[in-house]
Formats: structure tokens, sequence, C-alpha cells
């Protein structure tokens, strides 16, 4: 039996460029990780993909699918639900493979109830100026919006102390590099590397 990948839960404040990171790291022909689609209530953005950046449903969609209990975690963020879908997470993680959840704060934050045992990585801007500017730089927002996800967004970073590592999102490139370098590091944790040596033990007495 192959050991159970490792849920990497990578969260942040609006506009921080979360989507962009996992984009990249995503890119890498070689990567091992499994990204799990969120679902969404809000409408695509210019070439976002439905089924490919987010399952987008109507809003009696999404709660129905609450009422039946079959996401791992939702949240209702500035006017729209989000959520990840529970049995595609479990399955991959049964199957061995790492699962990359880029979801928000108040969503990651119920993950974090539900697997304690995941790697939860906080994506920070450079500075609260940066942020702002990269949100009023896609230009799908109103003013009003935009002060509203600002205000969100602080709160928001007073919550990492949830989260068990913060990346700086400077640049992208370098970001994704720290995040890879972490989940590295996670899989060879004590906790999660003894287990296999002491059934190899078991198994060299036996001989």
């Amino acid at each position: 039996m192959s050991e159970r990948g490792l849920l990497i839960v990578l969260s942040g404040p609006s506009g921080v460029g979360k989507g962009t990171v996992r984009k990249e790291i995503f890119s890498d022909e070689n990567t091992n990780l499994q990204y799990s689609i969120s679902m969404t209530t809000r409408s695509p953005r210019e070439g976002e993909i439905d089924g490919v950046d987010y399952f987008f449903k109507s809003r009696s969609e999404f709660e129905k699918l609450i009422e039946e209990n079959k996401l791992l975690e939702w949240a209702e963020y500035v006017g729209n639900y989000y959520g990840t879908p529970i049995e595609y997470v479990e399955e991959t993680l049964q199957s061995g493979k790492d699962v990359m959840l880029e979801i928000e704060v108040q969503g990651a934050l119920k993950v974090r109830n539900a697997f304690p045992e995941g790697l939860f990585i906080f994506l920070a801007p450079p500075s609260l100026s940066e942020l702002k500017n990269r949100i009023q730089t896609r230009g799908t927002e109103t003013e009003e919006l935009i002060n509203n996800r600002m205000t969100v967004a602080k709160e928001e970073i007073e919550m990492m102390d949830a989260y068990d590592y913060v990346v700086e999102n400077d640049k992208v490139e370098l970001a994704c590099e720290r995040i890879k370098a972490i989940v590295v590091a996670e899989h060879c944790r004590r906790e999660r590397v003894a287990p296999r040596y002491k059934k190899m033990l078991e198994v060299d007495e036996r001989c």
C-alpha cells in the first residue's frame, strides 16, 4: 500500500497571486502534484475555463452540494460561494499522490480543522500598496469592491498564525521555488518517514 499523499493548502488574500503561482507550479511537466479544482458561484474572468480554473456553479447548485455534505470546505466571500469537492481530494490522497488546494482564507481554516495533518502555506504580498495595485490592475472590480477586498485582506493577513509557512509573492518564480522546497522538506519529516523504516525493520527481523 502506498504512503498517503500530502494535502497542500495554498491560501492568502484576494489579489495576492494565488492563481498565478499555482499555474506556474503546474506548468512544470515534472510536477508530481495534483490540483484540486475549486467550485465557485462567481462569474468567470476573461480566459478562465470551467473545469480547468474553477467549476462554475449557480448559487442554487452550490447550496445543494452544501446540503448533501459533498464539499470539504466552503465559504462565502464578497457575495460569492467558494468550495472544494471532497471526493476527488480523498481518493487522490489515498492513492499516494499529493493534492494542492488553492483556496480563500476562510476555506483554508475549515480545512485545517478537517485535515490538521495538511501542509498550510500562506501566500503574502510584499506590501499592502502592492496588493491594492494588483487588484486594480485586474480591471474587473469597482473602486468600492476594491476597498472591500482590501479591508478583508488586512483581516486575513492577521490570520497567518493558523498556517505552517508564509511565502512572500514578490516574484512568481521565487515564490514557486520556495513552495516546492517546503513540499520536499515536508516529505522528509520524521513523522512521515519513520513508519516506513519501522516496517522495514520488522520485515528484517522476521527474515
